[in-house]
């Protein structure tokens, strides 16, 4: 009944991430990111919103973006994954569970 935890999911845990490769953390949390200009991820038709606040609509709310080098270093910590299990750079990445235990964990 005792098994050993998976290595590369206590590995993820104890990592340290820049506040960059959080918030793509983050990003991933919300949905799926999908590759949109030459060095940008996310959401797949992202567009610029404006705060529910905003009566007059003045102030767009910026999409956010992850950069290819953010999300290549996900990959290679376990924390994010391809969507359809494909190892290519272009394919939509979903976040792990060890994603999520990291986030959970380092609020």
């Amino acid at each position: 009944m005792n098994q050993a935890p998976n290595s590369a999911a206590s590995e993820a845990l104890v990592v340290a991430l820049t506040p960059g490769q959080t918030s793509a953390l983050k990003l991933a949390k919300l949905g799926d990111l999908h590759p949109q200009n030459a060095k940008t991820w996310t959401h797949l038709d992202a567009t610029v919103t404006y705060a529910r606040s905003d009566r007059f609509k003045e102030r767009p709310i910026k999409v956010k973006t992850a950069t290819t080098a953010t999300v290549e270093r996900l990959q290679e910590l376990g924390l994010i994954e391809s969507v359809d299990g494909s190892s290519g750079t272009t394919a939509p990445q979903k976040i792990t569970m060890a994603g999520k235990l990291w986030l959970l964990k380092h609020k």
